[in-house]
């Protein structure tokens, strides 16, 4: 199971495939959407959030509501591509318009630099297009199709917030996963500790209001794994690794934990592992979950919680200083889009993500062609698991 994206940000639109997806499926438009319209909300997103309307189109690999077992493609047009369509066209431009419409400074914490000199691109916008956040709503459409594989199998995938500018969320483990879900929704930064929500607001209201940006921490919680899903026996069948190496390919992500993560340096080992017990009715399980549901590489059964870190959003409305690549002279960095904070909207994105990596494991450990198939084999082995 694996997913590719394409498209430019202010192109004519952004196109997921999908491939690997087992068939007769049930996978509707309407929860792809819903999972679109989730990322483009919360505090402090920008103007291009009003402008876009991301809606998606399958336009392959369903059929009358379920999946067929081929390649899904999921397309989401770009709106405002009527108002780019002379600089983001794919028909050749005169030489001399050409020049005019070169980007020739990149912006510090960008793609713009690096992906010049590593494509030989001398307009940065052939940079900063592809290289723009615009593209995890390409993302969380191919995971939302991966959510639908996982709800089906009895798994739910939430995300939100837990810290904004060093504003933290209280702890909510006693929480269930329906109510992590109702919380986050009604709270516009997506957190579940309202007191610390309203912080988070004036936080982001004050760093707007200062030509600033902030960033923050988003916390995954997935609930219904099986146990023994990823693998021990090699560094790249480790669910964990692959997991971690997802989040930080998220834009602006800058680090990954996993349950009490970090703070497992900081502790003695009695107070660090998690203490196995057993019952006849759930089999084994964890008295604690300071692991976050991971062990040697593979699930344990328990609720899987992963962190992702967010830096701030490196365009800002007080211009850091860089070099024009042609003339070589100082300059104040060009102003590309407006966010002051997107860490509620990188939950969604954090979630969806999380979601293709859990399905994609599901996918390699058990038979998954016919999805009815696949959900008895699995529904077997949480059995034998129990048992075991």
């Amino acid at each position: 199971m694996r997913y590719l994206t394409a498209g430019e940000s202010h192109g004519k639109q952004l196109t997921a495939i999908v491939e690997g997806m087992p068939s007769h499926l049930p996978l509707r438009v309407d929860n792809i959407n819903q999972s679109l319209i989730r990322r483009q909300g919360g505090y402090g997103r920008g103007k291009r959030m009003q402008i876009e309307k991301d809606l998606v189109n399958i336009t392959s690999g369903v059929r009358h509501g379920y999946t067929l077992g081929s390649p899904i493609t999921l397309v989401i047009e770009n709106d405002d591509f009527k108002h780019w369509q002379d600089i983001m066209g794919e028909e050749p431009l005169p030489e001399n318009e050409k020049i005019r419409r070169t980007v020739t400074r990149p912006r510090p914490g960008h793609a713009d630099l690096n992906g010049g000199i590593k494509y030989g691109h001398r307009d940065m916008r052939n940079v900063l297009e592809r290289s723009s956040a615009r593209e995890t709503a390409a993302r969380v459409a191919a995971g939302s199709v991966a959510k639908s594989l996982l709800h089906e199998l009895g798994i739910d995938v939430i995300g939100y917030v837990k810290e904004i500018a060093g504003i933290r969320s209280e702890e909510k483990d006693t929480l269930s996963f329906q109510e992590r879900a109702e919380i986050s929704e009604q709270s516009p930064v997506r957190t579940l500790d309202e007191d610390a929500g309203n912080e988070m607001m004036s936080a982001i209201d004050a760093a707007k209001k200062e030509g600033d940006s902030i960033g923050g921490v988003v916390e995954v919680f997935v609930e219904g794994m099986p146990p023994g899903v990823g693998s021990y026996v090699q560094y790249d069948r480790k669910l964990d690794s692959r997991i971690a190496g997802s989040v930080v390919s998220i834009n602006a992500f800058k680090g990954v934990e996993f349950g009490i993560g970090f703070e497992a340096a900081r502790r003695n080992g009695s107070d660090v592992h998690d203490e196995i017990d057993w019952s006849e009715d759930t089999g084994y399980f964890r008295k604690t979950n300071r692991l976050g549901g991971f062990e040697g590489g593979m699930t344990t059964g328990m609720p899987i919680v992963v962190k992702g870190v967010m830096k701030p959003i490196p365009t800002l409305y007080k211009p850091l200083q860089s070099v024009d690549i042609d003339s070589k002279e100082p300059f104040q960095a060009s102003i590309e889009r407006s966010d002051s904070c997107a860490v509620p909207a990188a939950s969604v994105v954090m979630e969806h993500v999380v979601a293709f990596e859990l399905a994609k494991a599901l996918t390699e450990q058990f038979p998954a062609d016919h999805f009815p198939r696949m959900k008895k084999i699995v529904d077997d082995y949480r059995e034998e698991a129990r048992e075991f």
